[in-house]
């Protein structure tokens, strides 16, 4: 799964959840840590990279845009990058699922 962290999540994810999620990457290793919202929008789209955030003007481009890219929005609140680690952990049949579907372009997990 091509997974693409935003800024609002650490950059550590990649390489902690690579068992699970092997061609994972963060916006800082791409060469957009400053980049708009819409420049991510862009980059997930064009390199067919699924965006993973916490971040809900995602979920609005989703919405105004449709898909590509996809967008798996986290409403986790204030929480460690461990918690987060674990609610991708629980969802990855979930997002693997997500990504093999042709008509939605936004999945919402919950955590705690």
């Amino acid at each position: 799964m091509r997974l693409l962290f935003d800024h609002n999540l650490s950059d550590r994810l990649p390489f902690r959840l690579r068992d699970l999620y092997v061609d994972a990457t963060h916006v800082a290793m791409v060469g957009l840590e400053r980049a708009s919202d819409v420049d991510v929008w862009r980059y997930a789209r064009d390199h067919r990279y699924t965006i993973v955030t916490k971040d809900a003007d995602f979920r609005d481009l989703s919405v105004l845009n449709g898909f590509p890219p996809r967008v798996v929005w986290l409403r986790i609140g204030n929480c460690s990058t461990f918690e987060i680690e674990q609610l991708l952990r629980r969802s990855h049949a979930t997002i693997a699922a997500f990504e093999s579907e042709s008509t939605t372009g936004l999945l919402t997990l919950i955590g705690r």
